[in-house]
């Protein structure tokens, strides 16, 4: 996004990338993405109370929690399908404005079921914004400068994870887990006023119409080796991640390291260093190329996974920050190579590769909730390494036309 109001500053933007006028647009760009997925990690903070309240297993809450990436696959994957159909500043706008009835209504489900339920509809709305988002940038950036627009946004989700989950943790433990929900729907709310503020600034988009349909341009993006090697990617990201962050949430509480809500939320300070070495992504990529990068960060994260299994709890920060760091990390990688692969209908494959990558999430929160119900976290954590291993032998396949 930009407030810049003119086709000539826009150009003018991307020939000078680290004027005033680039960095107000990345700020709006990763406050853009921190509102629209808010909601997507932040009730992991509050899984322990969540569980209690429900009276069910970790494993199935869980599930129930990330049951939204369900919502996301199938939106990231529909909005792709009809995205030059859909006109950007209003399809991200009512997004986000639909996300706020699901994300209030959270706080009178009745049973596990109607939660669940409720986080589909949530996953469906942050997906729809989050693919024309993508879509947009990578309209509307130039080569060269598409490489830092997807890392600011790729950014604004890394601060909404350790944002997110500090305010739910916070507000739930003062105020109750109502309150929660209807703080979070007031912030979907924000999130459009900030789209409608911002988009309706830039120089209009004309739809040309692509010269194939939407489903020919999927089966052409999927028939690219390379692009399909990075939705594997993709896939594995998320799997790798949502193994990680909601089951530690468990290991934190229990014996020996105990802690209580609260510090469990401020544990997701192991955010923090992403937020930085997210936002550099672009910059590394253009220095040692696409693989190099995307095995840097992927290495990161495994060095994470065995401090994760220490009974002290300085060592499980720092595997925390290793993951988060290097999954982020890899996951701007990603995203900007689909951005850059896809020389036609950009919104269907950024679709394509959201739904894998959401895909990727609940699989893996059904599949590493089961490891840790019946074998505890050393075999979450396995899987975890598996995930990231696969995604390091696909990423000898990402190569740029």
């Amino acid at each position: 996004m930009t407030d810049m109001p003119a086709e000539a500053t826009m150009e003018a933007m991307q020939a000078h990338g680290h004027s005033p006028g680039a960095v107000l647009r990345s700020v709006v760009i990763g406050l853009t993405a921190f509102l629209t997925v808010v909601d997507l990690f932040a009730t992991q903070a509050i899984l322990p109370s969540l569980t209690r309240h429900y009276g069910v297993t970790p494993g199935a809450m869980g599930f129930a929690v990330n049951a939204s990436t369900i919502g996301m696959a199938i939106a990231g994957l529909m909005i792709g399908l009809f995205s030059p159909h859909i006109d950007r500043r209003q399809g991200i706008l009512a997004s986000l404005l639909l996300l706020a009835i699901p994300t209030s209504l959270l706080l009178i489900a009745p049973n596990l079921a109607v939660f669940t339920i409720l986080r589909i509809l949530q996953g469906l709305c942050m997906a729809s914004a989050f693919t024309l988002t993508l879509a947009y940038l990578g309209e509307q950036c130039s080569a060269m400068d598409a490489g830092g627009a997807f890392a600011a946004y790729i950014t604004g989700n890394v601060a909404s994870n350790l944002i997110g989950r500090l305010i739910s943790a916070t507000v739930a433990d003062n105020l109750g887990l109502a309150t929660n929900f209807y703080f979070f729907a007031l912030l979907n709310v924000a999130g459009a006023l900030l789209v409608y503020f911002t988009i309706k600034r830039v120089q209009p988009m004309r739809s040309t119409g692509p010269s194939q349909s939407p489903l020919s341009a999927m089966v052409e993006h999927w028939r690219d080796p390379a692009l399909r090697a990075a939705f594997g990617v993709g896939f594995c990201i998320l799997f790798a991640f949502i193994g990680t962050f909601t089951y530690v949430n468990f290991v934190l509480v229990r014996a020996p390291l105990s802690l209580g809500m609260m510090g469990v939320g401020f544990v997701y300070f192991v955010f923090l260093p992403s937020i930085v070495t997210t936002l550099l992504a672009g910059k590394v990529v253009d220095r040692l190329g696409m693989r190099l990068s995307l095995w840097g960060g992927l290495a990161i994260a495994a060095l994470g996974l065995p401090l994760m299994l220490s009974s002290h709890l300085a060592d499980v920060l720092a595997g925390m920050v290793l993951v988060g760091v290097g999954t982020f990390f890899a996951q701007a990688c990603a995203t900007g190579f689909v951005g850059r692969a896809a020389r036609t209908n950009r919104g269907v494959a950024s679709g394509s590769y959201l739904a894998c990558y959401f895909f990727g999430g609940l699989v893996g929160s059904a599949v590493l909730g089961q490891l840790f119900d019946h074998f505890g976290w050393l075999a979450c954590v396995a899987g975890v390494g598996a995930a990231l291993g696969l995604a390091s032998a696909l990423t000898v396949r990402l190569k740029l036309p």
